[in-house]
């Protein structure tokens, strides 16, 4: 897959509301954050497969074009309403070691996982604004009934013994209707 945007991920944020700065720049669990202000949250997986992963993602994860990994994606929901869009790529050889379970987790969160070992480590966040034609916004967008001109995402690795998961969320516009 190729990367339809050739900007790259940044490690500081520019030109980001105090709103939006407060969401993206917490390194805690996003789930259980957004679990503390919801009476009613789940996850809608809608696609998980092995696949070939997009540029931008190859030299994070440490593969090869031609290379498979899984590739998961779900919508974190408050209620009736998406607040969040989940990407998440981990190598298919990863799959029989540190990160076997994570093909079955079907409507469970992989935040509850990562966040409840502490072996577990996390680089630190990378953040990007996406907009139409950039993977990530079409795919965060496609359930959306209103499309904004741009969507703030976010990323990092998380390792268990030298096997990485890469973890992006896409921070949907109702996001900032909840409570910080």
């Amino acid at each position: 897959m190729n990367s339809a945007s050739s900007s790259a991920w940044n490690a500081t944020l520019v030109s980001v509301s105090y709103r939006q700065r407060n969401w993206l720049q917490d390194c805690g669990s996003l789930t259980r954050r957004i679990q503390d202000r919801c009476t009613h949250f789940r996850v809608q997986p809608v696609f998980q497969s092995l696949n070939k992963i997009y540029d931008d993602e190859l030299d994070i994860m440490g593969l090869r074009q031609c290379e498979l990994a899984m590739v998961r994606e779900v919508y974190l929901y408050c209620g009736s309403m998406p607040v969040v869009f989940a990407h998440s790529v981990v190598a298919r050889k990863d799959l029989r070691g540190a990160w076997r379970g994570l093909s079955g987790l079907g409507n469970k969160s992989l935040g509850t996982v990562l966040f409840t070992n502490p072996k577990i480590k996390r680089t630190p966040l990378e953040f990007k604004k996406v907009s139409r034609g950039h993977f990530l916004y079409d795919r965060a967008c496609a359930q959306l009934p209103a499309k904004p001109a741009n969507l703030w995402a976010r990323r990092s690795l998380f390792t268990l013994h030298g096997q990485s998961i890469l973890v992006t969320e896409v921070f949907l516009p109702s996001i900032l209707d909840l409570p910080l």
